[in-house]
């Protein structure tokens, strides 16, 4: 039987490593909670880049590579494959599809901090939920604006922003009362695309909020590429790999 490792950090990864076997691997980069229930290995921590990837899977006899981690972690994608094709093994890519903009939507498209800074200058209050890069960025926040930062890791709040530690799904009904209360005039999201933090779209649509969008980054080539968990299941049920 194949031996699976697959590269997470998502809810549809954590979908994915609940379908494993106990010899299959699934390897966390360590942020947010490290599940302890899963029928598979977890590994929590860095390979080393693609050169200790490589040797991970040689080492600990990987048939197949999966990665399932964030659209916008692109650097492990690129190690992946990188690692893979070294050690000539397959590799499989979960690639969710894009948001797409609907009627009423006021979304403004950036590249990078720099940018998404600019975008930022008419507004006072911003919801951000890009994860933890804005943490980096405390100490420049404008005198006019108050920031709002949702993320997987806990932090102090400062003078001139609040860090709220929160995993979703979110539902309609939450992000709707966190908008009322806070007072939000501009939400800055990356296009994760799934269902489990798109309420947040929804309620800027519903509040006529503009968003500013980080675009995504670009992703290597793979052997196989997905856009749903369930097509990649069925896709590991079809080979001799190890998945339950």
């Amino acid at each position: 039987m194949t031996r699976v490792l697959l590269l997470g950090g998502t809810g549809d990864a954590l979908k994915i490593a609940r379908r494993l076997a106990p010899r299959d691997v699934y390897s966390l980069a360590g942020l947010g909670k490290v599940p302890d229930d899963l029928p598979c290995a977890v590994r929590v921590g860095g390979f080393g880049g693609s050169e200790g990837m490589a040797r991970f899977i040689k080492d600990e006899g990987i048939g197949l590579v999966i990665d399932a981690t964030h659209p916008y972690a692109a650097q492990i994608s690129a190690n992946a494959v990188h690692a893979s094709g070294a050690a000539r093994v397959p590799c499989w890519a979960l690639r969710r599809a894009a948001w797409q903009p609907q009627a009423g939507d006021d979304w403004r498209r950036v590249g990078h901090w720099r940018e998404l800074a600019d975008a930022l200058a008419p507004f006072r209050r911003p919801l951000f939920t890009l994860g933890r890069e804005p943490l980096a960025h405390l100490d420049e926040i404008p005198a006019h604006q108050f920031w709002f930062v949702r993320c997987l890791e806990s932090h102090a709040d400062t003078p001139r922003a609040r860090i709220l530690a929160a995993r979703g799904p979110f539902t309609l009904e939450g992000e709707r009362a966190l908008f009322a209360l806070q007072g939000f005039d501009v939400v800055v999201s990356k296009n994760s695309g799934g269902s489990a933090t798109e309420a947040k779209l929804d309620v800027a649509r519903e509040r006529g909020l503009p968003v500013v969008m980080l675009r995504r980054p670009p992703l290597p080539e793979v052997d196989r590429e997905f856009d749903s968990v369930a097509g990649l299941l069925d896709a590991l049920n079809g080979r001799n790999v190890s998945s339950a």
